[in-house]
């Protein structure tokens, strides 16, 4: 919906006429910026077992789920339609056990660029935890993709950020 009279809209991916666009950010200068980003998967515990001990029908789920992890960071702007196309300059999906069914995705991605990678780790960490979701149906058709989140950024004009801890 228009909203003409919205001049100055607190949103930056909203115009002065309340219509989305893509932020200009060719005034902004270089900078590192860094997002890390999680998704939680919860899972039987047999499912958790399978995975970690690298014995799932479809293969090695972890290997594959970072694969596709990082490719789904460097395609985010082909997936969301308002996300610079950005040249990366690391993409890093890690793993860890959180509880008896629980696999939590953590994604780091850095770039020296005019904007953050937050949509990046966001990506990067949803697609590794559908990877899972997919690689592992079979055994387990109720997994929980949860909790997806930024959990920290740093670099650009508004700094640094960290999710306080809950």
């Amino acid at each position: 919906m228009s909203n003409p009279e919205n001049k100055s809209s607190p949103l930056s991916h909203i115009d002065a006429a309340g219509k989305a666009n893509m932020v200009d950010v060719s005034d902004k200068a270089d900078t590192q910026r860094v997002a890390v980003a999680m998704a939680r998967v919860r899972m039987q515990p047999e499912t958790l077992q399978a995975i970690t001990d690298n014995t799932a029908a479809k293969g090695d789920v972890l290997a594959v789920a970072r694969v596709a992890g990082i490719q789904a960071a460097k395609r985010c702007s082909d997936l969301i339609p308002l996300c610079h196309p950005l040249k990366l300059s690391k993409v890093g999906i890690d793993f860890s056990v959180a509880g008896e069914g629980a696999l939590v995705v953590r994604a780091e991605v850095k770039v020296n660029g005019q904007t953050g990678v937050e949509m990046e780790a966001l990506t990067a960490a949803s697609i590794a935890a559908l990877t899972i979701y997919d690689m592992c149906k079979a055994m387990d058709r109720a997994m929980v993709i949860e909790e997806t989140c930024v959990l920290s950024k740093a670099g650009g004009k508004s700094g640094d950020w960290e999710r306080p801890a809950s």
